[in-house]
């Protein structure tokens, strides 16, 4: 019994500084978050665009995650609530921008 006793408290003590060593190692490594400079998350807008505010959102979300990039909230036929909500959020937002679709020829 004292054998498998051992083994146990062997393997949780490897299994433990693994993942201390993992972890500091981890902390080094990646230290700083790499930065995507000109990344543009775009969502394309129509309508009422009623899930707009939760789209937002997710894309907060997203942006958190990748330093350097922008928000860029396209009308392609707001009508005139949803765009002033749309102009609302892209204000709100330090790297957001509510912008008119490219016309196509």
């Amino acid at each position: 019994m004292t054998l498998l006793q051992d083994g146990v408290l062997a393997f949780l003590s490897a299994v433990g500084l693994t993942t201390i060593v993992w972890v500091v190692g981890g902390a080094f490594l990646h230290a700083g978050r790499p930065t995507i400079p000109g990344l543009l998350l775009v969502l394309p807008l129509r309508g009422e665009a009623l899930a707009m505010e939760a789209d937002v959102r997710e894309l907060r979300r997203v942006q958190g995650r990748l330093p350097g990039s922008k928000i860029i909230l396209e009308d392609h036929g707001l009508t005139e609530d949803a765009r002033c909500l749309a102009q609302y959020l892209a204000d709100r937002e330090a790297n957001a921008e509510l912008v008119d679709a490219p016309q196509k020829n």
